[in-house]
């Protein structure tokens, strides 16, 4: 598959940009990033009489200050609105935005847009925040948003894009996930319809990291560590009962990473149930009959189950959220109701404990990582939208920090290949079957 990875620009960037670095003097100082300065967006190689090359020849864009910049800063009108659900480290992402444009450009005007994108419809009752480097100075040791978030409204376009003509924002950032990406497109295709000079600038927030193309979404590094010690105590209560199972869901709505990443982070997982592999909760290979060979066998075993999974075994709700997101039931209590009939029939004494930390892991501050994520995803936002770049979302691809076309990202979920190295290592950590389908 093909892809196109160029960066739609507003206009030429003419403007020397206020930030002074290296432009080739030998000054011994960081460098600017050109446009031309771009990475492979596959590793992948082939021998080629003797010599390894590239088998592919996309690239991708690296981000980073442009010494010549679109905008004048005493021009600009930046606007920030985080949307969807909650997620470790947007507070840093606001504080990294507000900083750069504040500091480094000299920026004065920043908006923050309550509660998403519906903080931009015309019939929003709740009052602009203005930011400052002040107001955000130590945010980043809290969790959640100072903006609030909400979902829905982005499907409303035409209604945002007057608002944001309307208060002259010249700069949007959208902190979020896949609905807000695919929100923040159809605003910047509004926006060019109507011949606006706006950048609609994307930060890439998904606590699933299911957006594709991207390393790693912020928060993602968080979510993993504050789920490892709630295995860990389910775990403990397992082991410390007559066949004793530890149930744990996490989240993942159709990308089980978390559960992946916590599975071998914490090697106490004995079944990770994830959207990418089906299974069977009855017959001799179903997810019950190897439940009981493995508490026969130890005495106790840990679940550990992404909300996605098995969505196929129990009755659909039929109902969406206001993202147009499909309400999944709940696999949690499916799973502990199954197990306790299932070895109630085998006449089998079983003690759940089931634990459900989701809120508690996306409410959680950032750690070390995202906040260094954070930091450096917030300032290369910045750059980019400063440079005139739109329909842009920055992320970080083999290791590098990237400008990315939103319609590449959203073109289709990241999942987890169960053909992987990535399932292979948790199908050996947790020794589970590699399949339970009868």
């Amino acid at each position: 598959m093909k892809h196109d990875f160029s960066i739609p620009q507003l206009g030429e960037a003419k403007i020397p940009s206020p930030i002074r670095l290296d432009d080739a003097d030998g000054d011994g100082k960081a460098d600017y990033v050109t446009d031309d300065q771009r990475i492979l967006f596959s590793l992948d190689t082939k021998d080629e009489n003797g010599h390894r090359v590239a088998v592919g020849d996309e690239t991708l864009e690296l981000a980073g200050p442009r010494q010549n910049i679109y905008f004048n800063p005493t021009h600009v009108h930046a606007a920030i609105a985080t949307c969807g659900g909650i997620c470790p480290g947007l507070n840093n992402v606001i504080r990294a935005v507000v900083r750069c444009l504040w500091y480094r450009y000299g920026v004065r005007r920043i908006t923050g847009v309550p509660f998403g994108y519906q903080g931009l419809l015309a019939t929003s009752k709740f009052p602009f925040i203005e930011l400052n480097p002040e107001i955000v100075d130590d945010i980043q040791e809290k969790g959640g948003t100072i903006l609030g978030s909400a979902r829905g409204g982005g499907d409303k376009t035409e209604e945002i894009v007057d608002t944001l003509e309307r208060m002259n924002i010249n700069m949007l950032f959208t902190i979020g996930g896949d609905g807000t990406l695919r929100g923040a497109y159809d605003i910047a295709q509004e926006v060019k319809n109507r011949g606006l000079k706006i950048a609609v600038v994307g930060i890439p927030k998904t606590i699933d990291n299911d957006l594709a193309y991207i390393q790693t979404s912020f928060g993602f590094n968080t979510a993993v560590s504050m789920a490892v010690p709630v295995v860990r105590g389910a775990h403990v209560e397992a082991k410390n009962a007559i066949n004793g199972v530890g149930l744990v869901k996490v989240m993942g709505r159709e990308s089980g990473f978390i559960a992946v990443h916590t599975s071998l982070a914490q090697s106490d997982v004995n079944f990770c149930l994830i959207p990418e592999s089906p299974f069977d909760l009855d017959g001799p290979c179903g997810l019950l009959a190897n439940l009981k060979k493995r508490l026969e066998a130890r005495g106790h075993a840990v679940i550990l189950v992404a909300e996605g999974a098995g969505q196929d075994l129990m009755p659909q709700t039929g109902e969406k959220d206001a993202s147009g997101n499909r309400r999944y039931s709940d696999i949690g209590m499916f799973l502990q109701d199954k197990i306790k009939d299932y070895f109630k029939k085998q006449d089998m004494v079983v003690n759940i404990k089931y634990i459900d930390p989701s809120y508690i892991v996306r409410s959680a501050p950032a750690n070390s990582y995202d906040s260094i994520y954070c930091a450096r995803l917030g300032a290369n936002a910045v750059h980019a939208a400063m440079a005139g770049k739109t329909e842009v979302l920055v992320s970080m691809m083999h290791d590098c920090f990237i400008n990315m076309p939103i319609r590449e990202a959203v073109s289709h979920r990241n999942r987890v290949d169960v053909r992987s190295a990535l399932w292979r290592d948790v199908l050996e950590n947790t020794r589970q079957p590699m399949v339970m389908k009868n």
